[in-house]
């Protein structure tokens, strides 16, 4: 049987109550798990860079787990099914990036990493997708690292929900900590990993306020990954779909997600000298939340423009 029928074919992921159920290949075995009712887990939330691993501690319930599929699989091929699952379960990921994107070494001995001989991280091959989801009763996080052996694929993966020792307690009025940002960052290289390998990439980077189509002017670094590759050839095609919060009337927030990707596209083609006719742009308004709009933070996820690529 080879790998891509075998996806046709899976097997459950046992995890937590609330938290995501994830399917894997067939053939999977799980052969490292733990659990602790109460804990606590560092997210990592962008690459290694300038000596430092950027982290969301998130605290709650948390289960880990290694995964092990005998044969040839490459890790891209082990994580995209799980990749695609997290998203389609209304989780933002923070952090998609293989390691080269990720940092190599500095991230892989940064980040928590089940002990050898029960997981095994090949420094030059290996892909790690980390994710958040806010809801009702706290934040819900997992992250994935796939890499492998000569022999088989390795899958780790680590979620955390919040438990009992997460109930709400009485506050006093204290003082104002402003705004916090929840923008994520982007690895160089993951938007064109993504878009390649799952033939759509969430261009997180980028920052619209509610009621907003207007980019600031920084250097987005998955624009200027995504003019790089539309440069290497000119029959390349993409669509840039314009995503929003639920603030606001329906016909209001289609007319402003189409605004945000003509926003994108006018900013590839303007500033960056990609050819207009290599990009289609599309606003579907607040049909496809990526996180629960009853949050800010969700809101935050939710006003997006993602690239999806036409050709092959």
């Amino acid at each position: 049987m080879t790998f891509k029928s075998a996806l046709l074919s899976l097997i459950v992921l046992p995890m937590p109550l609330a938290a995501l159920d994830i399917s894997l290949p067939e053939g999977s075995v799980v052969t490292f798990e733990t659990s602790a009712e109460t804990g606590s887990y560092g997210l990592p939330d962008s690459p290694f860079l300038d000596d430092y691993l950027s982290t969301r501690r998130v605290n709650g319930e948390v289960t880990k787990q290694v995964w092990t599929l005998t044969g040839t699989a490459s890790t891209e091929q082990l994580i995209e099914p799980l990749r695609r699952q997290i998203e389609a379960g209304g989780y933002a990921i923070l952090l998609d990036c293989d390691a080269d994107s990720c940092g190599g070494f500095d991230f892989r001995f940064s980040t928590e990493v089940v002990p050898a001989p029960d997981m095994f991280v090949d420094l030059q091959d290996f892909r790690f997708v980390s994710a958040l989801k806010e809801n009702y009763n706290g934040s819900e996080a997992i992250s994935v690292l796939v890499s492998r052996t000569p022999e088989a694929g390795l899958m780790q993966i680590i979620s955390v929900v919040p438990g009992a020792a997460q109930a709400d307690l009485p506050l006093t009025t204290g003082i104002s900590l402003g705004t916090l940002s929840s923008t994520p960052v982007i690895a160089r290289g993951s938007t064109i990993l993504a878009l390649r390998t799952g033939g759509r990439a969430v261009l997180s980077d980028l920052s619209f306020q509610t009621g907003s189509s207007q980019l600031a002017d920084l250097p987005f670094q998955s624009l200027r990954d995504l003019a790089d590759f539309l440069s290497q050839d000119d029959s390349r095609r993409i669509a840039l779909v314009g995503h929003s919060d639920n603030v606001g009337s329906f016909e209001n927030n289609m007319k402003l997600s189409e605004k945000r990707a003509n926003s994108v596209a006018d900013y590839l083609v303007e500033r960056l000298g990609v050819s207009p006719d290599q990009i289609d742009a599309h606003g579907v308004g607040f049909l496809s939340p990526l996180a629960s709009n009853a949050s800010d933070a969700g809101k935050t996820s939710n006003r997006r423009v993602e690239a999806v690529l036409l050709t092959p």
